[in-house]
């Protein structure tokens, strides 16, 4: 899979990372495995022939050598890496990959001898990365709009010869991961994950069980993070952004904004109003467990517009499970939440008034109002929510299934399989016949996550405490 990594950095310095043990020692055998001129000698195996100092200067060359203006960015960067489960390819077939990406992106097309120079850089098993100077050796800048699109089309005749695991469309739908600058200012000041992740988490949990744009901005406010709003000429809302206290920037000079957008492709403030449901009474929790059931019924044979706003309404619902869940389950329902993610996010469109849809946000309104319901009846009424859940996510499964969106598949396959671990932890294990309502439905198999998938990290302590609204209404900027 393609993907386009920070930019910003110098070659030189990008070339002593690539090179280097990296940040926790985890590169191992750093060397080229290609580059635009044949024979190239690597900086790691041959440094008598050439340093990386040597190879940054003959990158670098054609953009010196410019006499109009310079790009912005100079350096183009991006990791192609296989799956998890896929076989290793060896140096020849990284070698091969890496000369159709860099055609299909426009920095070094087949037989173009004048093109921009670049190399690829193996330092694992499962990826490389491409490197590459934004300034053709003809003196002229190089076309690469739309390069990330155009590489992942080239992708997949690699996955139908060699028989890789077939990636998704590049539909919009994956998760915005932090990038490294955002991870190492995370570690120097001690805290478990990014301020976007934070953000990304406090206001999907605002989107899920909000009402109306007050709501939600209330919501958000009371959960402790700063909100910036945008109005239109008329003063009405139309865009948002949030910042966690004490995230800075420009020396500590400004506090670091996300628009929702930038976040998510689903935090977006159009689409957060697509999730908003009239408020309603507080309903007894037996019947939201009802419903589910009924949903994941309705669900499993959805269209492919209405199955597109079921899911999304199922990911509210895991959300608001994940924030009232007991502590004995809580950490595996926030990593079943965070896992099914991507399955509620589906590409195309999507209807926002199916009976599957109306039952899930209904059920989260109950969680909402009677999280305490389901401490107070015990170990049996936290399985019967959670055995609802895991047949509402395998529903969602199927039916991603069918729409053959592989990575959605995945995302709610393993929801599941973490919702079924966490209701082992009840003391109670699920039943093993399956219900009338996912008969037709495949079961998954209890797994552990991996580290890197597994439960998400507690809300940091922003240190700022809820603020009061007796009048919630979209106010002005903190």
């Amino acid at each position: 899979m393609p993907k386009k990594a920070e930019g910003g950095e110098s070659t030189a310095d990008l070339l002593a990372y690539l090179f280097g043990p990296g940040n926790h020692e985890e590169h191992t055998d750093p060397h080229l495995v290609a580059a635009w001129t044949p024979g190239l000698p690597c900086p790691a195996r041959n440094p008598g022939r050439m340093t990386l100092a040597d190879l940054a200067l003959l990158l670098d060359a054609p953009v010196d050598a410019l006499r109009g203006p310079r790009p912005a960015e100079r350096v183009w960067h991006v990791s192609v890496r296989n799956e998890p489960d896929d076989r290793v390819l060896s140096d020849p077939e990284w070698a091969t990959v890496a000369a159709e990406m860099v055609a299909a992106a426009g920095i070094a097309p087949h037989g173009d001898t004048r093109a921009c120079r670049w190399v690829a850089v193996r330092h694992a098993d499962d990826h490389i990365h491409l490197v590459a100077t934004l300034a053709r050796q003809d003196g002229r800048h190089p076309r690469i709009r739309g390069d990330i699109p155009n590489m992942h089309t080239a992708v997949r005749a690699f996955e139908t010869a060699w028989g890789l695991a077939p990636m998704s469309l590049l539909d919009r739908t994956a998760r915005r991961a932090p990038v490294t600058g955002e991870r190492e200012k995370a570690t120097r000041r001690g805290l478990a994950e990014s301020a976007r992740e934070s953000l990304q988490r406090t206001v999907r949990e605002a989107a899920a069980l909000a009402a109306d744009d007050a709501d939600f901005l209330t919501r958000l406010r009371d959960a402790g993070v700063r909100v910036r709003e945008h109005h239109d000429g008329n003063g009405a809302l139309d865009g948002y952004a949030v910042a966690l206290p004490g995230d800075r920037a420009d020396r500590g000079s400004r506090p670091v904004w996300f628009s929702g957008r930038t976040l998510a492709y689903d935090l977006s403030l159009p689409r957060i109003r697509e999730r908003f449901h009239p408020m309603i009474a507080p309903a007894d929790l037996a019947r939201a467990h009802t419903r589910i059931r009924e949903a994941a019924t309705l669900l499993a044979r959805a269209g492919r517009a209405e199955g597109a706003g079921d899911v999304a309404a199922l990911g509210d619902l895991l959300v608001a499970a994940a924030a009232t869940s007991p502590t004995v389950v809580r950490d595996q329902v926030r990593a079943a939440a965070a896992a099914f993610e991507q399955a509620s996010r589906t590409p195309g469109t999507r209807t926002l008034h199916g009976t599957a849809r109306a039952h899930f946000k209904a059920s989260a309104r109950a969680l909402e109002h009677a999280p305490r319901t389901a401490r107070g009846g015990g170990a049996p009424a936290v399985l019967n929510l959670l055995i609802a859940l895991v047949e509402a996510v395998e529903a969602a499964t199927a039916w991603h299934r069918a729409q053959h969106h592989h990575a959605q598949t995945r995302a709610a396959a393993q929801a599941a399989a973490l919702l079924r671990e966490a209701a082992t932890l009840t003391g109670t294990p699920p039943p093993t016949r399956p219900s009338r309502a996912s008969r037709s439905v495949p079961r998954t198999v209890r797994v552990t996550p991996a580290p890197t998938r597994g439960p998400a990290a507690a809300p940091p302590v922003t240190g700022v405490p809820p603020r009061p609204n007796p009048n919630p209404g979209p106010g002005r900027s903190r």
